[in-house]
């Protein structure tokens, strides 16, 4: 299979909110930091910067969003009416998908001080640069606990809202 095909193969909400993000990181992280996590040959890179990407958006989703709807920065539709109204308008998938990329953007940002202050945090204290790896490690399987949590619960709930939909029928 040929990169151009594989490449096609992914929606453009992969692309837009996993792999756009994080082949941003990676060049961002290069330009602001001594990190340097350009790979060759590309087919290995685009791998690596598609599951940054991932931990990008899971990050907007899990840390920026629900900050932003605690300080009533955002408001969400009920998740059942979303359903209904996406089946009744194919814009909204599309605006949504919008919405997503711009968190991811967000986070995108937010994760980058992070490294800019890690590497300082690492120049500073030994303790930090000997076990950075471990806790980098650590902090990833939180952050995919936490994500498989909030997905099964999406799950749950979109069948929830298919399932009252079909007894109205």
């Amino acid at each position: 299979m040929e990169l151009k095909d594989l490449v096609s193969k992914l929606s453009s909400y992969n692309l837009f909110t996993n792999l756009l993000p994080g082949i941003l990181f990676v060049a961002l992280l290069k330009y602001f930091t001594n990190f340097n996590l350009i790979f060759d040959p590309v087919f290995l890179g685009l791998f690596l910067y598609y599951f940054i990407g991932i931990v990008i958006n899971r990050i907007g989703s899990l840390v920026i969003e629900p900050i932003l709807i605690k300080t009533k920065f955002l408001t969400f539709i009920d998740y059942s009416k979303f359903v209904k109204a996406s089946k009744m308008d194919e814009k909204i998938e599309i605006l949504s998908e919008n919405n997503n990329m711009c968190r991811s953007l967000i986070a995108l940002c937010v994760t980058l001080l992070f490294a800019v202050g890690d590497e300082w945090l690492m120049s500073k204290c030994s303790f930090i640069g000997t076990y950075n790896n471990l806790i980098i490690i650590v902090l990833l399987f939180i952050l995919f606990l936490f994500s498989y949590r909030k997905q099964t619960k999406y799950v749950v709930k979109r069948c929830e809202a298919n399932l009252d939909e079909k007894q109205f029928e």
